[in-house]
């Protein structure tokens, strides 16, 4: 990592608000890399990812070109609690490799936006750690009211670790329970703690 930036470490669960407030920061002029995207990078073939995958879940977890089959691997470990923690003990570290590599050149703030920062241990490397939360069954309508299926924004919200630990580990919470512009407001309230504390470096 570039010692005179400031990185910031986004999280939250599903339908939480997360990605709107990482696009706010984006148009704000901050580096906004998205955990997802460097997966599915990772996932690539000829990728550790990939092999990471194929060498947990097998090569039928891989499709014809040598990818990852996401709906194949997503129907595997959302139902296999074991399988899930195995993979993402192997992606995790590929994963923040892989930020530190893209991220090497950066300045000001550098924003890493990830569902399970906590989780997988990122969250020391950061010097400010901001966590998204809306009640679960908010949460919930919000995904299937996306086109979700009930049972499985279920499971993806039960995998996707504990709000309240979340909350406990972060530095800033922004509440996403109510409207936009309650969401909006919270965002600009970040955006300017962010500059104060990236111009104080």
């Amino acid at each position: 990592m570039n010692r005179s930036a400031l990185y910031v470490g986004l999280t939250g669960g599903l339908a939480s608000g997360k990605s709107t407030v990482a696009r706010w920061l984006a148009e704000a002029g901050f580096t906004v890399v998205d955990a997802d995207r460097l997966v599915a990078d990772l996932y690539q073939p000829g990728q550790p990812g990939a092999d990471a995958v194929r060498q947990l879940l097998g090569p039928e977890a891989l499709d014809e070109r040598g990818a990852v089959d996401h709906p194949k691997v997503a129907a595997r470990v959302f139902s296999d609690p074991e399988a899930r923690r195995a993979l993402e003990a192997a992606i995790h570290p590929l994963v923040r490799r892989r930020f530190e590599e893209v991220t090497a050149d950066a300045e000001g703030v550098v924003v890493l936006e990830a569902t399970l920062l906590i989780e997988a241990g990122y969250a020391p490397g950061f010097r400010l750690v901001v966590t998204v939360e809306a009640p679960c069954e908010t949460r919930l309508e919000r995904a299937v009211g996306r086109g979700m299926n009930e049972a499985a924004a279920r499971a993806r919200l039960l995998a996707q670790g504990d709000s309240e630990r979340r909350r406990a580990s972060a530095h800033r919470v922004i509440d996403n329970s109510s409207d936009l512009k309650h969401l909006r407001r919270q965002t600009d309230e970040l955006i300017d703690e962010l500059r104060r504390l990236a111009g104080n470096r």
